[in-house]
């Protein structure tokens, strides 16, 4: 297993989300909330309309960790519930997306991601 980064990443991303959820259930924030928001970062997917270097670009900037994670960080400082749920989904969303190995993507073409060439 661990001469399997494949195998690696997705249990990495797997425990990520497991940590999410938990921590999103204990702060007690809105189920509704999460429901609504979980597929919004797709939505920059939309930047595929225009061509695939935008798309990928859009993409990657609503699918890397360190904007959600800074919001995270930001929300505590500021006191802000609705920032800390906000974020925790944001990670939960992509931490699903890297277990189920769509990846930040190249922007050759759609399938194309760091973490595989999906079929």
């Amino acid at each position: 297993m661990f001469t399997r980064p494949s195998l690696l990443l997705k249990l990495e991303d797997t425990c990520l989300l497991i940590a999410t959820i938990f921590l999103y259930h204990h702060l007690h924030f809105s189920w509704l909330l999460f429901a609504l928001l979980f597929l919004t970062p797709d939505l920059f997917m939309l930047g595929y309309l225009h061509n695939t270097r935008l798309g990928a670009a859009t993409y990657n900037l609503a699918h890397t960790l360190s904007i959600p994670i800074a919001l995270l960080l930001a929300s505590y400082f500021l006191h802000s519930h609705l920032a800390s749920a906000i974020a925790l989904i944001w990670i939960a969303h992509i931490a699903l997306d890297r277990m189920l190995g769509f990846g930040l993507k190249y922007p050759t073409f759609f399938k194309d991601t760091h973490l595989q060439h999906i079929p």
